[in-house]
């Protein structure tokens, strides 16, 4: 989850909303990362998760995910937790509740609903005091620079 916090930090520096994502395989070696690239990349998909959905099914050649784990700066949204489904991705950890978004626990629950065709193991809270406060002095300081 570090290392998404500092992918998290080189996004926001890069005027995206602050989201990173790391993938580990079944032995927790690091197989993909990703970070938000929406503005960048002028791509409404390119959210953190998605990014790193993508480089880990490129580098592990399936797009079945069931024994990684992706760590989170956020909790996911709508897309990204469809994707996470579609993946069939054995564990997701998050660092912070998205109280205005998130379809893990917070506003919508995918894994658990009647759509999910997968069970998803859930762990959120992990470092969630560090990208709690990460997110709000990045929207702090982008609301001050607008002024």
């Amino acid at each position: 989850m570090s290392h998404a916090l500092e992918l998290a930090k080189v996004a926001g520096d890069a005027g995206e909303i602050p989201v990173g994502a790391v993938i580990t395989d079944a032995s927790g070696n690091l197989i993909a990362e990703g970070e938000n690239r929406k503005e960048r990349d002028q791509d409404p998909t390119a959210h953190a998760e998605i990014v790193a959905l993508r480089a880990a099914t490129r580098i592990l050649q399936t797009w079945r995910l069931h024994e990684c784990t992706l760590y989170v700066t956020l909790e996911p949204c709508p897309m990204c937790a469809g994707a996470i489904i579609q993946a069939r991705l054995g564990k997701l950890v998050y660092g912070v509740d998205d109280t205005k978004t998130g379809a893990i626990r917070t506003v919508l629950n995918i894994p658990d609903s009647a759509a999910s065709n997968h069970r998803l193991q859930v762990i959120g809270g992990i470092l969630e005091s560090a990208c709690r406060q990460h997110l709000q002095n990045w929207f702090i300081n982008r609301r001050l620079q607008n002024k």
